[in-house]
C-alpha cells in the first residue's frame, strides 16, 4: 500500500482565479511513497513542538503533506500542497502518521449482535503523547507508546450498544447523516467519499474523480443540502484546500472550488492553504469554510462564487478574528446570517455574514475538530478542546459566559475531537487519548454509557436527526465506523 510521506509535494499549476472551477488539469503532478509502519496508531490533528523548534510532521489526519514554507508575501494563482510549521498555540501535542490503504473490493456491513462487548481487529502498538512539562506560554511533550494488546476488544458500557459496524477499508476521518436520516457519508484518508444506506444498511457508491484521486488527501468535512432544485447534494472539503460539490444520486461532482491561502493569514498566507471545517446556512444558501490560514471563505451555494473572505482585521488592540488554523465553523441553526468558528489560537468568534472581521469573541476552547455545536431552544453553545483539562464546556450564546463544564470520566481523560449534542438531555463527545465516546447526561454532568477499547482516536462522528434511525449515533475509529444504539431506541437490523 502507498501512502504520501512528509516529503512528498504536490503542485497544482495554473492561471486560474483563486476561485474557480476544477479541472483534470489543475492537478499535474504527484508522487507517493511506501512505508511499513503499522497503520492503526492513534494520531492527532497537532505537530510536535519544543522550545527551539518545530517538528515539520503531518499535523493530524485534516493535514497535508510535505516540506514547511515560510509565509508569501504576495499573492498567487497556483497551490502547493506541503507540511506546514506546528500548532504555536498554548497546548500542542503531537502525532504519528497512519498508512493510507485502499480496500481491493467494496466493503460490506457487519451486522453485529446485540450484546455489549464488540470485536475487532486491533493494531499492536498505538503511540499517545505524555505532558511533561509545563509553563505559562510553553508545553514540551514528550512521545510515548502504549502497547495494546491485538485481543482488546470495542465494548460498551450503560444503556449503549452496538447496532452494527461499516469496515471502510480505509482511515475514516469524518462522517455525516442526511437531513432525512436515510444516508451516511465517510470520508476517508485517501480523499474517497462512501455512502451507505441507512434503511438496508448497505454500500451504495464511492464519489471519488480523477483529481481526487491525484491528490489522495483526506476529507475534512461534510454536509448534506439541497439544490434548487431539491437535489440531494453533498458538500465535501479537502486537506489539499479543494471544495466539492457532488451529486450523491449521480454520483458526480458538480462543481469544486481550489482555494488559494490569504496573504498573511495563519500557516496557509499566499498560496497554501488545507481547508480544515465547514457548515451550510440554515436555508442552504450559503456556505463556510475554515482553512489552515485563518480565514474563513463564505460561498452563494447558488452561484458557486465566493461571497465574502472573513479574517481578523490589521488591528493590534482587537482580536476581531483568528490568528491559526481554523477547525470548527457553524451557523446558527436559526439566525440566517450569524455563525460561530473556533480553532488553535484558543477563541471562538462570532461573525455576521455583512461584516468582514468577527463581531465579538469569547476565549478559552482549543478546537482541533468538529467541536462547535449551538441549541437554539437555549441558546448554548457546546465546545470541545483537545487538551487534559475543560475538554468539554457549554457557554451563553448571547454572553458569551460559561455556562458549566463536563468533569472528567472516570474511564479517563479524553482530548476531544468531535462533540454534539444528542437530543434535549444528552451530549455526544469522543477524541483521544482514551479513545473513548461518551454519553453524557447534560443536566447532571454525569457519563451515562461508553463505547471503550477501541483502537484508535475517535475522528468524527455524527447523530441521526430524524426518521425511523432518530438518535442513532454514528462515530469513527481507524476504519471503521460504528453505529450505536441506546435502550429505549432500539433499530431493526433487517
Amino acid at each position: 500500500m502507498a501512502r504520501h510521506d512528509s516529503n512528498t509535494i504536490i503542485k497544482f499549476a495554473d492561471d486560474t482565479t483563486v476561485v474557480g472551477l476544477i479541472t483534470d488539469n489543475d492537478e499535474t503532478a504527484y508522487r507517493k511513497e511506501s512505508q511499513s509502519e503499522k497503520r492503526n496508531k492513534d494520531y492527532s490533528k497537532k505537530d510536535k513542538m519544543s522550545n527551539t523548534d518545530t517538528a515539520a510532521s503531518r499535523i493530524g489526519v485534516f493535514q497535508a503533506h510535505g516540506d514547511g514554507e515560510e509565509e508569501s508575501k504576495q499573492s498567487s494563482h497556483s497551490c502547493m500542497l506541503s507540511d506546514f510549521d506546528s500548532d504555536p498555540s498554548t497546548d500542542p501535542g503531537s502525532e504519528t502518521d497512519p498508512d493510507s490503504e485502499e480496500a481491493e473490493s467494496e466493503p460490506e456491513l457487519e451486522t453485529e449482535p446485540d450484546t455489549h462487548t464488540e470485536s475487532a481487529t486491533i493494531g499492536p502498538e498505538l503511540t499517545e503523547l505524555r505532558d511533561i512539562g509545563k509553563g505559562p506560554q510553553t508545553n514540551v511533550y514528550e512521545e510515548e507508546s502504549y502497547i495494546r494488546t491485538t485481543h482488546t476488544q470495542p465494548k460498551t458500557e450503560g444503556d449503549l450498544h452496538i447496532h452494527s459496524v461499516l469496515e471502510c477499508g480505509s482511515e475514516v476521518m469524518t462522517c455525516q447523516f442526511n437531513n432525512e436520516g436515510t444516508l451516511l457519508a465517510v470520508g476517508l484518508s485517501d480523499g474517497t467519499i462512501k455512502l451507505y444506506s441507512m434503511d438496508n444498511r448497505n454500500f451504495l457508491q464511492t464519489l471519488r474523480d480523477s483529481s481526487s484521486i491525484l491528490s489522495s488527501l483526506p476529507v475534512t468535512a461534510l454536509r448534506f443540502t439541497l439544490s434548487s432544485q431539491s437535489r440531494c447534494l453533498l458538500l465535501a472539503t479537502y486537506a489539499s484546500g479543494i471544495v466539492r460539490s457532488w451529486y450523491v444520486w449521480g454520483g458526480e461532482c458538480l462543481w469544486g472550488v481550489r482555494e488559494v491561502g490569504e496573504t498573511g493569514g495563519g500557516e496557509g498566507g499566499g498560496g497554501q492553504r488545507q481547508t480544515l471545517s465547514l457548515s451550510v446556512s440554515p436555508s442552504g444558501e450559503k456556505a463556510a469554510t475554515g482553512g489552515s490560514d485563518s480565514a474563513i471563505h463564505l460561498y452563494d451555494l447558488s452561484t458557486h462564487q465566493r461571497l465574502m473572505t472573513c479574517r481578523a482585521s490589521s488591528t493590534r488592540t482587537v482580536m476581531d478574528g483568528h490568528s491559526f488554523r481554523v477547525f470548527a465553523v457553524t451557523f446558527h441553526p436559526e439566525m440566517e446570517r450569524e455563525f460561530i468558528s473556533g480553532g488553535w489560537d484558543n477563541t471562538i468568534q462570532f461573525w455576521d455574514t455583512r461584516q468582514q472581521h468577527s463581531v465579538r469573541m469569547l476565549s478559552g476552547p482549543h478546537v482541533c475538530g468538529d467541536t462547535l455545536q449551538i441549541d437554539p431552544a437555549v441558546n448554548h453553545i457546546l465546545s470541545g478542546s483537545w487538551r487534559k483539562d475543560n475538554a468539554l464546556e457549554i457557554w451563553d450564546y448571547v454572553s458569551g459566559q460559561k455556562v458549566t463544564e463536563v468533569p472528567h470520566d472516570y474511564q479517563g481523560e479524553s482530548k476531544i475531537y468531535t462533540c454534539h449534542w444528542l437530543g434535549q438531555d444528552h451530549i455526544v463527545a469522543a477524541g483521544s487519548q482514551s479513545n473513548m465516546l461518551r454519553v453524557i447526561n447534560r443536566w447532571t454532568m454525569t457519563t451515562e454509557s461508553r463505547l471503550l477499547g477501541l483502537s484508535s482516536a475517535v475522528f468524527g462522528s455524527s447523530v441521526c436527526p430524524v426518521g425511523k434511525w432518530k438518535g442513532l449515533i454514528a462515530a469513527t475509529s481507524g476504519t471503521r465506523v460504528y453505529l450505536l444504539e441506546r435502550d429505549g431506541q432500539k433499530h431493526s437490523k433487517k
